[in-house]
């Protein structure tokens, strides 16, 4: 049918991502990782219940735009994380999605390249490598899910999930939150 176009009229190009279970089968998780997400969930647990008297922290950068200034900061919160683990559950920040009310940069997922690409498929490996290696180095991780897509690719790896403040009242974001396997904390929403 050679009729006027009436799907993706504002749509540019269309490329298929590459399936949830491809990605974490070229970067399977290990049993050490596993074993820290784990284990950090149910500390992340206890402490929100209140039966631990240590402090969540939750620290990093506003997102990641460069894997190894962020391999560089998991390495120097390691070595805080044996220091000060008795009283405090540090977690890293590392955020992959930039919710945008205007434009800018949507984050490493989406723009793995600063180019404005959109190497979503590149970025979703990228993210899931350096996630790898912020686990191997004994730190557990945190994120913001955005996207309900991200969450199949990574999430195994993550010990704390976000929702941002643009998002919270989203039904789909509660919905996904609902269904996250690991402890979730909600942002107030935008307008306090």
């Amino acid at each position: 049918m050679n009729g006027p176009k009436v799907t993706d009229l504002h749509i540019q190009f269309n490329v298929p991502l590459p399936a949830p279970a491809l990605v974490m089968h070229e970067m399977p998780r290990t049993e050490s990782q596993e074993h820290l997400v784990v284990e950090t969930r149910q500390r992340i647990e206890s402490i929100l219940s209140g039966e631990s008297d240590r402090f969540l922290v939750v620290v990093g950068p506003c997102s990641i735009h460069d894997t190894e200034a962020g391999l560089e900061y998991a390495r120097k919160l390691a070595a805080l994380r044996d220091e000060l683990g008795d009283t405090l559950e540090l977690v890293m920040r590392v955020y992959f999605e930039k919710p945008r009310t205007s434009i800018g940069w949507k984050g490493l997922i989406m723009d793995p390249d600063l180019d404005g690409s959109d190497n979503l498929a590149k970025g979703l490996r990228m993210a899931r490598q350096l996630l790898c290696g912020v686990l191997d180095l004994g730190v557990p991780a945190s994120t913001e899910f955005l996207d309900p897509i991200t969450p199949q690719y990574i999430a195994d790896l993550i010990s704390w999930a976000a929702i941002g403040a643009r998002t919270v009242e989203s039904q789909t974001h509660r919905q996904m939150a609902s269904g996250l396997s690991m402890p979730v904390g909600l942002k107030n929403a935008t307008n306090g």
